[in-house]
């Protein structure tokens, strides 16, 4: 035990200086600019802080501006922050900015690290032992993730470890979910898919339905869904391990108007603008061109949604995601930590202009933000029809589009040695670093004289 109880004090020791190392670096961040530039240098930071305003309020009129509006607000967005750094140059505190940035970025490392064992407890996904598929069948798109099937050899592996593949042809559109309907008619035992998210969606809820396990494999551009469930996206012909020795994970399987997604479904700006037939080929081209009146509410319907008791009112985005994603964390931005906890993330956006679209760039916290989770959403309109992004799919739905999750309704097949998900880092909460760089020696006093290691509450 003694041994146990000195390695849970180098911990608390480790602790104890991470948080008071913490709490000097955001004090000397708070501090250099008063020390160094006196007056002066606070009202050089508050001109800072009203660059970024400036700067916010010019990116919002360039999405809802167009032609000589746009122009000059795009160079107004770009001058404000190099008006501002050339100020702290001239004033020779641009090294003091630097400094103190620094010092912040520190301050919130150890802040992290101090936290990182007080409370935080990893996710653990249950893995179920099953045994290989005999008769899997999988639907590959040759065209996808830059044409990652022919690059890695998919479908060859596939073959070889006594997979049927059905290769899709763009020139020949084809029904997926009625291809896997009729493999599972003829006995397929697994169903899985090489491609995008949108054919992941469709093939992943004909298994649900019948109860079959689900094959990712990470040969889309993007694969939302393969990075959270843990599997290389660098790596997809390693998701084929699966099929030898592999083990089982129970995800949850989002539906919007009956249509299912495994990642998200969006409506407002982005649901609009991935209609235009120009978006594939030009996405930023397209959204510039499009934005102006989405964003002013000239064109497209005005939106309601309702997720358990809160009402959005005239969201210009709104996202609806299989599981929430991640926000304390910016280096898990895009992830979701887990995939099984039975509720929809709900985010909503509404900005009505500049000041509220600086506030919103200044305070994430923001009311023109809204960030919640339900089990079912319900989305409702002004016009009988909403345009939407299905994982990243356009259609049109009859409002109002009920949205809900099926707990624990996919089972996937994954490889039993995959990367996993990295864990998410702990909230920075400066109260609890305060409290942990004051307490736990004290804290430590008192477990050794109750045979152990405490901490903190």
């Amino acid at each position: 035990m003694g041994v146990g109880w000195r390695a849970g004090e180098r911990a608390h020791r480790k602790q104890r200086w991470s948080a008071r190392a913490s709490l000097v670096c955001v004090s000397l961040a708070a501090l250099l600019p008063l020390l160094y530039g006196g007056l002066g240098g606070v009202l050089l930071l508050m001109v800072g802080a009203a660059g970024i305003a400036v700067t916010a309020a010019g990116l919002w009129w360039v999405l809802t501006r167009r032609g000589t509006a746009r122009a000059a607000a795009a160079t107004l967005a770009a001058a404000a922050p190099t008006a501002v750094v050339a100020m702290f140059a001239a004033a020779n505190l641009l090294w003091v900015v630097v400094l103190s940035l620094t010092l912040w970025v520190a301050s919130v490392w150890a802040g992290r690290y101090a936290l990182r064992s007080t409370g935080l407890r990893p996710v653990r996904v249950k893995e179920h032992r099953t045994p290989p598929p005999r008769r899997p069948f999988l639907v590959m798109n040759p065209h996808s993730g830059g044409a990652k099937v022919e690059r890695f050899g998919l479908k060859e592996k596939a073959e070889r470890l006594g997979a049927r593949v059905v290769l899709l042809d763009p020139e020949r559109p084809r029904d997926v979910a009625e291809l896997a309907r009729r493999a599972v008619a003829e006995g397929a035992d697994l169903l899985g898919v090489a491609g995008g998210d949108g054919t992941q969606a469709l093939v992943a809820a004909v298994a649900a339905e019948h109860g079959l396990p689900f094959l990712v494999v990470s040969a889309g551009t993007r694969n939302h869904f393969a990075m959270d469930l843990g599997l290389d996206r660098d790596d997809p012909a390693a998701c084929l391990d699966a099929l030898t020795d592999g083990v089982e994970l129970h995800v949850d399987l989002g539906f919007a108007g009956g249509r299912p997604f495994v990642n998200n479904v969006s409506f407002g700006v982005y649901g609009a603008v991935v209609q235009s037939p120009a978006y594939r080929g030009d996405k930023v081209g397209t959204a510039l061109d499009l934005l102006p009146e989405l964003l002013t509410g000239q064109s497209g319907p005005r939106l309601t949604a309702r997720a358990g008791g809160t009402t959005l009112t005239g969201p210009q985005a709104l996202l609806v995601s299989n599981n929430p994603y991640r926000r304390d964390d910016p280096a898990g931005l895009g992830r979701r930590e887990r995939l099984d906890s039975g509720v929809l993330g709900v985010v909503g956006i509404r900005v009505d202009n500049a000041a509220e679209a600086a506030g919103l760039l200044l305070d994430p916290e923001a009311g023109a933000l809204t960030v919640l989770t339900a089990r079912e959403v319900v989305v409702d309109a002004d016009l009988p029809t909403v345009d939407v992004g299905i994982d990243g799919e356009a259609f049109v739905l009859p409002v109002p589009v009920h949205c809900r999750i099926a707990p624990r309704a996919l089972r996937v097949r994954v490889p039993r040695l995959r990367p996993g998900v990295p864990q998410p880092q702990p909230r920075l909460d400066w109260r609890r670093v305060r409290k942990l760089a004051a307490a736990v020696s004290r804290t430590a006093v008192t477990g050794r004289s109750a045979g152990g290691p405490g901490l903190p509450g």
